[in-house]
């Protein structure tokens, strides 16, 4: 899977995860306040029972004549009774309490008025303690539920998800086959021409029409860069890389020859500083890849008369432009392949991509410091 598919794939799963969650979450908060209540409504009946059998009991002892009189005991409620006026007579609490007394948020009270008036008891407060076990098994009947219904719609979501960037894999797939048949039809043209230029240079006169030769061969050097690019993006996951120690210095100053008609059209102020004998453990054509682009890149987006600062040391290689650079924006996304941070320029966007994979296969870090109009710098350093 690609990245793009990927990324596309992650932010599906989170918008639909999060809203099924909230949603689920909002209903099952509902649910779980409706079904306690209900749990402590049941609760408040069997206390009410209670309470209604104390009074029973009571009335009962009213009619009797046993000495002394037992009064009414529960093991698992506490009641005590009280006189008109609302003053402790008598209960089965450890101290006298008050109809009017705080009361604790973990234990359910009933108070009720006695009628008739039975033994100077004029009303009864009965409390029991919740019985906190049904309202756990609800929460952890909830939580299970909360939990199955994650999996499942985590699954579900990532087959949806797998459709929902389908047509984003058919059109990545689509233009993949496109570059493989265009640059398979370019192969032969642009080999062709770079064949004949180099002919041309060896064995023809060509001083008479020098600048329109020097713009031909620029535009077959530019055809067979992007040529190349474009094979590297095809051929990517099945590219087999042949470490060698490859000659960094050897290869900048080489490359920096090839693209000697490219600056000299744009009249660029070129500036070297590049340390001998920089040893890079790599694939030639990845170093040729690394190197090519941000020189390109470097010339493409500069001005006319611009500096074009080129930097090898045994740790680290940098192109430094004095371009159009890039806004703060647009440089979080420079990387992504096809991103183009300026439209007026050529170019399919697909640089920086082969740059940065160049450099994750081989645990490089880059870093790229650019000023809106003022200038670009992108670099690449390694562990020596």
């Amino acid at each position: 899977m690609l990245s793009s598919e990927r990324r596309s794939l992650v932010r599906f799963l989170v918008i639909y995860l999060a809203s099924t969650l909230l949603l689920f979450s909002l209903a099952s908060w509902i649910f779980y306040s409706a079904t306690k209540h209900h749990l402590l409504d049941k609760q408040r009946e069997s206390l009410k029972y209670e309470a209604e059998s104390i009074k029973s009991a009571l009335r009962h002892l009213h009619q009797s004549n046993t000495i002394p009189l037992p009064y009414p005991y529960h093991s698992s409620i506490s009641s005590a009774i009280f006189d008109l006026d609302r003053e402790y007579i008598f209960g089965t609490f450890p101290k006298p309490i008050t109809l009017e007394g705080q009361r604790e948020s973990d234990t359910i009270y009933y108070e009720s008025k006695i009628e008739p008036y039975y033994l100077g008891a004029a009303y009864l407060l009965t409390v029991k303690k919740i019985d906190f076990v049904p309202i756990e098994n609800l929460r952890k009947n909830i939580f299970l539920f909360m939990f199955a219904a994650g999996v499942f719609f985590s699954v579900l979501g990532y087959f949806l998800g797998k459709l929902f960037v389908a047509p984003m894999r058919d059109s990545i797939t689509r233009m993949n086959h496109f570059i493989q048949d265009t640059t398979h039809e370019l192969n032969t043209p642009i080999s062709t021409i770079l064949t004949n230029i180099e002919m041309i240079e060896t064995f023809g006169n060509h001083e008479e029409n020098n600048a329109e030769f020097k713009r031909i061969e620029i535009a077959s050097k530019t055809l067979s860069r992007i040529y190349d690019d474009l094979t590297y993006l095809n051929l990517n996951h099945h590219y087999h890389r042949h470490i060698i120690s490859a000659d960094m210095s050897a290869l900048v100053q080489e490359r920096v020859v090839y693209f000697t008609g490219m600056i000299e059209a744009k009249n660029l102020n070129l500036v070297l500083e590049l340390e001998e004998d920089v040893i890079l453990e790599m694939d030639k054509n990845d170093a040729l890849r690394l190197i090519d682009n941000l020189i390109s890149n470097a010339i493409k987006y500069n001005k006319h008369q611009g500096v074009l600062h080129i930097v090898l040391t045994q740790s680290l290689f940098a192109v430094r432009d004095t371009g159009i650079g890039i806004s703060k924006k647009d440089l979080g996304g420079i990387l992504q392949r096809f991103q183009r941070a300026n439209k007026s320029e050529g170019g399919f966007g697909i640089g920086l991509d082969i740059v940065s994979q160049v450099v994750k296969s081989y645990a490089y870090t880059l870093k790229i410091n650019s000023i809106l109009h003022v200038g670009t710098e992108v670099s690449v350093t390694w562990e020596k």
